[in-house]
């Protein structure tokens, strides 16, 4: 089975210089890429003199997320695409449970390793944690993490399990699935399109799994800080996009709830004296509206809509039934 690791970066050499050599020396199985969104700083020169056996494919524009690894895996050969974030440090046999998986489950096409938090290790890091479900209305929550509540890593997720959705920070799909997909949706720039990657998958009859025996560590808002207006935006947007695109059952009512659930976010940053980041829910929304054709469009050429939630609301479990961890559901 031939691996390729691809690791997106823009003006990241910092962080090159900092998990790049994790990734050689942990990795003998895979072929190693780093896919290059223009980057003004150093970066492709540190690569070729400091790694001259890494390949660099450089695209002609920073696409983001979704573009950048759109446009580089086209010029990729490989079985299985291995999406890292340049912010990741991988651990000793990472990649051992994760091919063994592929090899022995012919209907598994996506799989999510044990992320955790980089700067605090004990405990599952936001972004996919021990992998991700979302509720009735879209809202994203994972084993390991539900909204801002992280759980301490004390083995109750060593297991290989049956999720939703892998997080984007470190996500390998079979390389037929990503280009009969047709990739990652490009309006979504950044922030969850990896989310409506595997909805779709699921609506296609595919299984994600995720394999406790794998472990890496992340960083997390390298990028974008959770403190960014822009990170709220694309959150929010980018959740109603996926949401129109793959639910089943009546799709305007379910918007209809986001409308009012979102409102009530918005308030609340706005009683936290976070006034940018209600503007940014409130621009979210409108931008949303105006793609709301394109999306219904997308949506009519679903061959099946499977049904996807296992609450109805991780919010009110949330917040009113104070439910903070993923067993407690």
């Amino acid at each position: 089975m031939k691996v390729a690791i691809v690791i997106l970066n823009w003006n990241g050499k910092k962080l090159l210089e900092q998990f790049l050599p994790f990734v050689i020396e942990h990795s003998k199985e895979a072929a190693i890429y780093v896919a290059d969104n223009a980057s003004t700083d150093d970066s492709v020169n540190y690569i070729k003199t400091t790694f001259p056996t890494i390949t660099i494919v450089q695209n002609k524009e920073n696409g983001g997320y979704a573009k950048g690894y759109n446009d580089a895996l086209k010029n990729i050969e490989a079985d299985v695409f291995c999406l890292l974030n340049s912010d990741v440090e991988v651990t000793p046999n990472w990649l051992t449970p994760v091919i063994k998986t592929f090899k022995t489950q012919d209907s598994t096409a996506i799989i999510q390793p044990k992320i955790l938090d980089y700067h605090n290790k004990m405990y599952f890091e936001y972004a996919g944690a021990a992998g991700g479900f979302i509720d009735k209305y879209a809202y994203p929550y994972c084993r390991g993490r539900i909204f801002n509540t992280l759980e301490k890593d004390q083995g109750q997720y060593n297991d290989t399990s049956e999720i939703f959705w892998a997080s984007g920070a470190c996500l390998f799909i079979r390389a037929k699935l990503f280009r009969a997909l047709n990739g990652f949706d490009e309006s979504f720039f950044a922030h969850m399109e990896e989310i409506d990657l595997c909805w779709r998958a699921k609506n296609n009859g595919y299984h994600i799994k995720y394999v406790g025996a794998s472990t890496v560590y992340h960083v997390g808002g390298a990028t974008l800080k959770n403190t960014n207006p822009k990170k709220t935006f694309l959150n929010f947007r980018n959740s109603l996009f996926t949401l129109t695109k793959n639910a089943n059952g009546f799709i305007l009512g379910k918007v209809f709830i986001r409308l009012i659930l979102d409102g009530i976010a918005a308030l609340k940053f706005l009683l936290e004296f976070k006034p940018k980041h209600t503007l940014a829910i409130l621009k979210a929304h409108f931008s949303y509206y105006s793609h709301l054709n394109r999306l219904l469009n997308q949506r009519k050429v679903l061959k099946s809509k499977i049904k996807y939630y296992q609450r109805a609301s991780i919010v009110f479990d949330y917040f009113v039934n104070k439910k903070t961890n993923y067993k407690s559901l």
